[in-house]
């Protein structure tokens, strides 16, 4: 009998809600629970608050209990002077995962309860240590780490219902965040150091297993290439990636990369054997791209030879003969140029191609230099 109830009572026990938890409920449509995010260059930015709505209330949100002017006793915690919450229930929450700027004032990474100051005509954005609090109850104005004042802008021309945060004007290098509500829009932006935080980035990641994956290296040292900064460690990460004992990496992506990168420290000769080699292992459409790219740069003579090599290489295939259409044309032979572009034109895979082939012909028929 002992056994048995034992045995009953355990299957009771195990049925019943561990000790902490809560059952989760609908919230009943009084407050939305919301969040949203977005990545700029590498730092990502998540805001999470809870919305409230409208409610009929219209023309008497700003300015009012709902959301005070300035600094007030709220009559609750142990607060006597906070600012809104900007947003219902929880605090409001704003996390970076690198350091940023904030209307061009610095905050470093990390997350934040997000409080603002409203007043008639600004705003004090209030970016607060204790990211834990409910709402503005024990706000702490000694935890602040960062204000910043902006101005709203009022008088939209249409009413938002639920308190919303939007992302608008990215850029490489920033982001305009708005809290919206009602008829009033509070913007601020959120700026990066791109170039610093994706460094630190590609750095980091590259300390851990991927700095012995070639093509890893070999991405770093080509972002590092096109962005020309720190030029000597990408040779390094570039030469392990190409290196027989590593990344054995001989593909034309990251031999050109290397070539590149030599050239960027004047290691001419050696960037001009490194060249020849990724040439050797290009396809037909890498060589003919680096064609392009060298009449980017105004090495004429040079884009032709690469023209001339793929056309022999890869025996007239699509797109040698238009390669060689625009390296004609650009060293100014329009007879040449004229007949690869007319033999290119039967080879054109799709409309788009063979439309632009058609505008080529035209216009070195008419004895113009095609542009470059």
């Amino acid at each position: 009998m002992n056994k048995i109830l034992l045995l009953a009572l355990l299957t009771l026990n195990s049925c019943l809600p561990l000790y902490g938890q809560m059952l989760s409920l609908p919230d009943g449509g009084t407050n939305q629970k919301s969040w949203v995010g977005q990545r700029l260059g590498v730092t990502d930015i998540e805001i999470r608050w809870n919305a409230p709505g409208v409610k009929g209330r219209e023309g008497k949100i700003w300015g009012t209990p709902v959301a005070h002017y300035g600094f007030t006793d709220i009559g609750f915690g142990t607060a006597k002077s906070s600012p809104w919450r900007a947003g219902a229930n929880e605090c409001t929450t704003l996390s970076f995962s690198t350091d940023v700027n904030i209307e061009g004032k610095p905050l470093p990474a990390g997350k934040y309860g997000f409080f603002i100051a409203v007043y008639a005509d600004s705003c004090t954005l209030i970016f607060n240590k204790n990211a834990d609090a409910w709402g503005a109850y024990f706000y702490k104005p000694e935890e602040d780490v960062l204000r910043v004042t902006v101005r709203q802008q009022k008088d939209l021309p249409q009413s938002r219902e639920w308190l919303a945060y939007t992302f608008s004007d990215p850029t490489q290098n920033s982001v305009v965040v708005a809290l919206e509500w009602e008829r009033w829009r509070i913007p601020f932006r959120v700026s990066v150091d791109f170039e610093k935080t994706t460094l630190a980035s590609v750095r980091r990641q590259l300390s851990t297993g991927m700095g012995f994956d070639g093509p890893s290296l070999q991405a770093g040292a080509q972002w590092c290439l096109t962005n020309n900064t720190n030029t000597e460690e990408a040779y390094l990460w570039i030469t392990r990636a190409t290196s027989p004992s590593l990344g054995n990496l001989n593909t034309f992506a990251a031999l050109s990369t290397k070539a590149g990168l030599e050239r960027k420290l004047g290691k001419t000769a050696e960037a001009d054997k490194t060249m020849q080699a990724a040439l050797e292992n290009a396809s037909v459409i890498e060589m003919h791209g680096y064609g392009r790219q060298l009449i980017g740069q105004k090495k004429v003579t040079e884009a032709l030879a690469v023209f001339q090599k793929n056309f022999e290489k890869y025996k007239g295939v699509w797109p040698t003969n238009v390669g060689l259409a625009r390296g004609y044309s650009a060293v100014g032979d329009l007879k040449k140029a004229l007949e690869h572009a007319k033999a290119a034109l039967p080879q054109a895979p799709d409309d788009l191609n063979r439309t632009s082939l058609e505008s080529m012909i035209k216009t070195l028929s008419e004895g113009k230099a095609l542009a470059q």
